[in-house]
């Protein structure tokens, strides 16, 4: 009844919104002669905030079309390297000659499309051949595709890497927030099997695999309840007509509302002053405004078994930190990870994953000194971790050469 009732609330608020765009065209209008007037600035700007808080925001675009190499504008065309029922294996191929290692970037699958990640991506592509993991959303994909649960993503990361390393090179591997635990599980496999296709180096940042240390509010909530709680309270079906009609799922409305009251006074903020800079006609500031805002309000459902064995596994029951993960019946060992460098990285501000929990990954693996490297990065937070200035100017140049310096064939 939840999910019904969202999409009707969404649906009665329709006409409305239509009313509201027809109003706010006429008075900003240049054939209104009151279009300047605060008057019909102020009602422009009050009708523009309501058609942004009852629109759907769709998927965005990554929208990358060149990069720079070696001072030369090198053109960028998306296509899919491999499709399969829960993700998209995106490749960013450059139009160039120039030979670069495979990099796959791992978005994380917690409710924000993988284009949270186009400033990770811009960065990373000039020095490397850049595939990102480009999650489906879970009200999409019907139901007779099976389930998804932690084991199938795991699967899933095995063969992104057996994709990438088919031309005899190892893959790199970065993997932001979410995904840290299971590739790290996935690398272990690799690592046990002496696949040859396991990464050259795995690069973890902001990543849970530890969440008794340091535990912020999202550790906390997690942990505040039994299982059962978040079974009966926040998994519903999708409703007709989408296309995953039926499909048990965390839906995405949810973790947003979750995203937003970890930080309310700082989204309220955010959206008074877009109002003013609206009735001001400051033109920078409310584009910027609205480019954060429809990344961050585009929102996808995860499918059922995958979130709720998250749940359990990494935020209730630490299973990895513990040495008691399986997958599928069988006991994963990260000390079995032996020629796979790793680099952690987090930042000091970091609200949604503590200080501390992803550098618990080197006390799970038995690697040399010179294969290991842990960073925080001062002054930033969950987000600043992997996009704007201080990942462009501090934290992606370590990366860059820590990825380089462990380059291997396979």
């Amino acid at each position: 009844m939840l999910y019904h009732a969202y999409e009707m609330t969404h649906a009665a608020l329709a006409p409305m919104r239509h009313v509201a765009q027809m109003s706010r065209n006429a008075l900003q209008s240049t054939a209104n002669p009151m279009a300047s007037s605060y008057g019909a600035r102020l009602s422009a700007a009050g009708l523009d905030m309501f058609i942004n808080a009852t629109r759907r925001y769709a998927k965005p675009e990554f929208g990358l079309e060149s990069t720079v190499i070696d001072g030369v504008d090198v053109p960028v065309i998306e296509e899919v390297a491999l499709s399969l029922p829960f993700c998209d294996l995106l490749h960013f191929r450059r139009e160039t000659a120039a030979q670069h290692q495979k990099l796959l970037i791992i978005a994380p699958l917690s409710g924000h499309y993988a284009t949270l990640l186009r400033g990770t991506v811009a960065e990373m592509l000039p020095d490397h051949d850049i595939y990102i993991t480009d999650w489906v959303d879970g009200r999409d994909v019907p139901l007779s595709e099976g389930s998804f649960d932690l084991d199938d993503y795991v699967d899933y990361l095995i063969r992104f890497c057996e994709t990438l390393a088919e031309d005899g090179e190892r893959p790199a591997v970065l993997a932001v927030c979410q995904p840290g635990v299971p590739m790290l599980v996935a690398a272990a496999l690799m690592a046990e099997d002496k696949s040859a296709y396991r990464p050259s180096s795995l690069t973890l940042m902001g990543s849970p695999i530890d969440t008794t240390i340091s535990p912020k509010q999202p550790n906390e909530l997690a942990a505040s309840k039994p299982l059962s709680w978040f079974k009966n309270n926040v998994i519903v079906k999708v409703p007709w007509p989408n296309s995953g009609f039926m499909r048990r799922v965390y839906p995405g409305f949810l973790q947003l509302s979750g995203f937003m009251s970890m930080n309310l006074d700082r989204h309220v903020d955010a959206h008074t002053e877009h109002f003013k800079n609206l009735v001001k006609g400051d033109g920078d500031s409310t584009e910027a405004h609205r480019r954060f805002y429809d990344e961050y309000m585009a929102v996808m459902d995860l499918s059922a078994e995958y979130y709720l064995q998250t749940i359990e596994r990494v935020f209730q029951k630490h299973l990895l930190a513990e040495g008691a993960y399986y997958y599928r019946d069988r006991l994963v060992d990260p000390s079995k990870i032996s020629d796979t460098a790793l680099m952690t990285v987090e930042g000091e501000k970091d609200d949604i994953t503590g200080l501390g929990q992803t550098e618990a990954a080197h006390r799970l693996v038995d690697l040399p000194k010179n294969m290991r490297k842990h960073y925080v990065q001062e002054g930033v937070g969950h987000y600043g971790v992997f996009n704007g200035s201080r990942w462009r100017g501090k934290i992606a140049p370590k990366v860059k050469a820590f990825i380089a310096a462990h380059r291997r064939d396979a």
